[in-house]
């Protein structure tokens, strides 16, 4: 099965973002991708970078009846693809998600995912924006496979990706938005993508399963967005890897029976000791 990743920047309104949705997901089904994944918040800026009120007007509903994920659904049926796309979602004044909707190669809605960790760093001002998710960690079984979807900050937390392995996901997808500030780079960037990328076939080894992040591309206020959005097997091999600064599709042919392959010879499931990790609901232990 092939999967597809939109790297994009982002450097027109929604509705023009919108369109390069359309032409990437067109272009991905003519190389027969099964699968779409955006980038995280694929239709606006990085507007995280500084806490200002006025970019909540940016923010929309997300149910399936909502303009937004209407057209995603009929645009995922037109192209009998499987369609993940990040969102952000507004439930009220004063309380709002980062939102990925999943949606079936036959355009039916089949839920969403609000993001759970929720960043608070120079140039990631997310606290002021997003609730933590509600949603717990769902895994979808879609056309293209069972599937979960975290959300960024989330590839750093392994229990998130553990609990959709457990709950029989075979590809996680990822939807970043993640770079440099240019007073950290020179000495620190390379160790920072290190260990984004890391972490990620970490959690494809420790799970054996297929990951996929993607991540944006262009320079938005003080973050330079690092793209080099990548698919990795469960072996953590990266299968697949795009440019640091190009917009562009990704894809990667995919076998999940390398998912019953690699299990059974690294049979981590069956040697988990779940009697032993009570300690993991404490955020520390004296």
């Amino acid at each position: 099965m092939k999967i597809a990743l939109g790297q994009n920047g982002v450097i027109g309104n929604p509705q023009e973002q919108f369109f390069t949705l359309e032409a990437q997901v067109k272009e991905a089904k003519t190389q027969n991708a099964a699968l779409f994944c955006t980038q995280e918040l694929f239709l606006t800026p990085y507007f995280c970078s500084t806490q200002d009120s006025k970019h909540f007007d940016l923010a929309e509903e997300v149910s399936p009846t909502a303009p937004i994920v209407e057209k995603l659904c009929s645009l995922a049926a037109a192209s009998e693809i499987v369609l993940v796309a990040s969102l952000f979602e507004k439930v009220s004044e004063g309380l709002y998600y980062n939102t990925a909707v999943i949606i079936d190669a036959d355009g039916s809605y089949l839920g969403k995912y609000r993001k759970s960790h929720i960043p608070q760093d120079p140039g990631f001002e997310e606290k002021f924006y997003f609730t933590p998710g509600d949603s717990g960690y769902p895994v979808w079984d879609t056309k293209a496979g069972k599937i979960g979807v975290l959300i960024c900050w989330d590839q750093w937390f392994p229990e998130a990706a553990r609990l959709m392995a457990l709950a029989g996901a075979e590809l996680i997808l990822y939807p970043t938005a993640i770079g440099w500030l240019p007073q950290e780079k020179e000495d620190l960037g390379a160790a920072q993508h290190h260990a984004w990328q890391t972490i990620m076939q970490g959690h494809a080894v420790a799970n054996g399963l297929h990951i996929a992040a993607i991540n944006r591309v262009g320079t938005e206020g003080n973050t330079e967005f690092w793209g080099q959005s990548f698919i990795a097997n469960p072996y953590g091999e990266i299968i697949a890897k795009a440019s640091a600064n190009k917009e562009e599709i990704l894809t990667a042919d995919i076998d999940f029976s390398l998912q019953n392959e690699f299990r059974r010879t690294w049979p981590f499931f069956r040697d988990r000791r779940v009697e032993t990790y009570s300690g993991i609901k404490k955020k520390w232990l004296e």
